[in-house]
């Protein structure tokens, strides 16, 4: 799992960076500090296709994915974990300071789906959200024809 920032309650999972082995990043490849919504990978791909194929909405921001590719993670805007309460995923912030967007991935053992670019925001939570609902319910009627 994605581990980044403090914990924020009982929906993440986060631990602090020394913990995890994250890295403290250096160079920021943006400026916008961000929260992180992690999820299951099956789930979080699902979401990328949607968010991608809707290309006159919001862009899909950069995503990461953990080196076992169990999740993946979305960055999002910071303040997002204070009223993230999406069944099935965590959105960890990062000590209040937010993450800000580094050119290698944060967190040891982990790499870019999508990697951060200039013109290239954060995903925006509520549109990321309803992703997930629709990534979550293709998931469940696919599994329902078995």
């Amino acid at each position: 799992m994605l581990h980044i920032g403090t914990e924020t309650g009982s929906r993440t999972t986060a631990k602090t960076p020394a913990a995890t082995g994250a890295t403290a990043p250096t160079e920021h490849h943006g400026t916008a500090p961000c929260d992180l919504v992690t999820v299951p990978a099956r789930q979080g791909l699902e979401a990328v296709d949607i968010l991608r194929r809707g290309s006159d909405q919001e862009p899909v921001g950069p995503v990461l994915h953990d080196g076992a590719c169990d999740t993946l993670g979305f960055l999002v805007p910071p303040g997002t974990a204070e009223a993230w309460d999406v069944p099935g995923s965590a959105c960890t912030r990062t000590d209040g300071r937010g993450l800000r967007i580094p050119a290698e991935p944060p967190v040891t053992g982990s790499g870019w789906l999508l990697p951060p670019e200039d013109d290239t925001p954060v995903t925006d939570p509520a549109v990321l959200r309803a992703a997930l609902d629709q990534a979550a319910r293709l998931i469940e009627a696919a599994d329902n024809c078995r």
